[in-house]
């Protein structure tokens, strides 16, 4: 176990109330200590969700470890169905919790309850959130499933939709993407899980032709026991982006047996006819470094090289159990893959490669913050901010256009920014100048602060920048201010200099120039 500040995934636990919290009908009691509840703000702050979570908490304190715990949980199982009635339960105990090894599932068993209840075996100390939620509901698909039967005949083609929950990163607008295409594509949908869905529903799951995975961390294993189970299909192609999105629809009509040209020829997205413009030309060969969750990651990689021309200097994920569809994406763009959980090696990552641009999670929008890049956030973990009240999915050709928005608005922001620095000093327009309105007469203006180097920069730099050097740095354009930086105290150093002048700035770019 690692200390730290900053963790890209809870314990298992979370991930289980991530489906309870997205279905309806569903119940789950937590063996946990007073004090676990705070996972209730993820839904109702973050999310901000009207209702709390469907979660019944055991709460035990230290003074109950010493009597009988096990009738405390028995407890809350018997006070959740009688007050909530719900169709089915799911129980399982926190990592606090599980070191008691009360036995949540067989405690369950023994009350005799008339509706389903399915325990949990969630290893805290060795998985992580999606994991968690991936194992949640593949249990709830397997226990709750009818068994096979011949499929009725019908007139449209059927599927499901499975994998988004709740605090998902944009899977509410997501669905609602992804479900236009399909049903414009002349196919039903049979049932959307776990969001939105009962455990009734989950037992229609095998009427449906095939399967539409939108998110493998959370869906694939369930789709492989209902291709096992069920003899359905389901797609490996995640629409994000106009390329991938086109892939989708070719792949879903040619598991139903449909046309997709309906659908391809009136796409709409408008991130190609940008990408055709020479106002692209800008974009082109930025560099950019992308970590998040693997299903996020890979499609903002592809999207960055393929559609909007960037340069992809960096790709990881903290999902180690897609570590290796993230390396070998990573691979396809000639770089090592980063698989990590630990912000600080995720951040030591970024300083290194230089990046013009972040795509990532609210750690990467911290971290660069702190480094002086431009950032967009692409992937859960994410804060309030991420959970807009407008629709704005990621996936599908208008998820395409958003993505659009997400990455190049960062770099045009950073470019008026830079246009601004670049005639801060003119004789006109610089900051001791007042306004042309107020006469232009000159007040005094306030000493620029001198920026504090990023924390990785700092320590692997024993050199000092002098006040005027800091100010000319500040000139150089910011999509290069980092790399002008690093070359300058590598010159330095080199050359044994203590202090950085405006002098040794210039020295070193002429070096550098060469």
């Amino acid at each position: 176990m690692q200390l730290t500040l900053w963790t890209y995934e809870g314990p298992p636990h979370i991930g289980a109330m991530r489906i309870a919290t997205a279905m309806r009908g569903l119940h789950y009691v937590l063996h946990a200590p007073q004090g676990d509840t705070y996972a209730d703000l993820l839904f109702t702050m973050i999310e901000r969700r009207d209702a709390r979570p469907p979660v019944t908490y055991t709460t035990f304190q230290a003074r109950d470890l010493g009597a009988d715990t096990a009738e405390i949980f028995k407890e809350a199982v018997r006070l959740a169905y009688a007050r909530f009635r719900p169709q089915a339960m799911i129980v399982g105990a926190s990592c606090t919790a599980e070191l008691l090894q009360d036995d949540p599932a067989g405690l369950a068993r023994a009350l005799d309850l008339p509706i389903p209840v399915i325990p949990l075996e969630l290893p805290a100390y060795q998985k992580k959130e999606n994991w968690g939620a991936a194992e949640t509901f593949y249990r709830l698909v397997r226990a709750l499933s009818a068994p096979p039967a011949p499929r009725a005949p019908r007139a449209r083609p059927s599927c499901n939709l499975l994998g988004p929950t709740a605090l998902g990163f944009r899977h509410r607008d997501d669905l609602r993407e992804v479900r236009g295409l399909i049903e414009r594509l002349g196919i039903d949908v049979n049932v959307v899980a776990p969001l939105g869905a009962t455990p009734a529903d989950l037992a229609r799951l095998g009427e449906a032709d095939f399967n539409v995975v939108l998110y493998p961390e959370v869906a694939r294993s369930a789709a492989l026991w209902l291709q096992k189970a069920h003899g359905q299909p389901f797609t490996d192609v995640v629409p994000i982006g106009v390329g991938a999105t086109r892939a989708f629809v070719e792949q879903v009509a040619g598991l139903a047996g449909v046309d997709p040209a309906p659908v391809l020829d009136a796409e709409g997205s408008r991130l190609p006819w940008y990408s055709r413009s020479v106002d692209s030309t800008y974009l082109t060969g930025k560099r950019v470094f992308v970590f998040g969750d693997a299903t996020h990651a890979i499609a903002a990689a592809r999207v960055a090289k393929s559609e909007l021309g960037f340069c992809v200097v960096g790709l990881g994920t903290y999902a180690r159990d897609f570590a290796r569809e993230v390396r070998a994406e990573a691979e396809a763009h000639g770089i090592p893959a980063l698989i990590s959980d630990d912000y600080l090696e995720v951040e030591a990552a970024i300083a290194a490669a230089q990046p013009e641009l972040v795509l990532g999670t609210q750690m990467e929008r911290h971290i660069a913050k702190r480094l002086g890049v431009p950032c967009a956030v692409i992937s859960a973990p994410m804060h309030v901010q991420d959970v807009p009240a407008r629709h704005a999915p990621q996936m599908g050709f208008e998820g395409a256009n958003v993505l659009f928005d997400t990455f190049v608005h960062p770099l045009m922001m950073g470019l008026e920014e830079h246009l601004l620095s670049m005639f801060r000093e003119d004789p006109e327009f610089h900051d001791g100048v007042a306004p042309s309105h107020l006469g232009g007469r000159p007040h005094a203006a306030p000493e620029p602060a001198v920026p504090v180097a990023a924390p990785v920069a700092a320590a692997a730099s024993a050199v000092t920048w002098a006040a005027e050097a800091e100010r000319e740095l500040r000139k150089v354009p910011f999509f290069v201010r980092g790399k002008a930086r690093h070359n300058t105290e590598r010159f330095a150093r080199e050359r044994a200099l203590p202090l950085i002048t405006v002098e040794t700035l210039y020295d070193a770019k002429a070096h550098f120039s060469r």
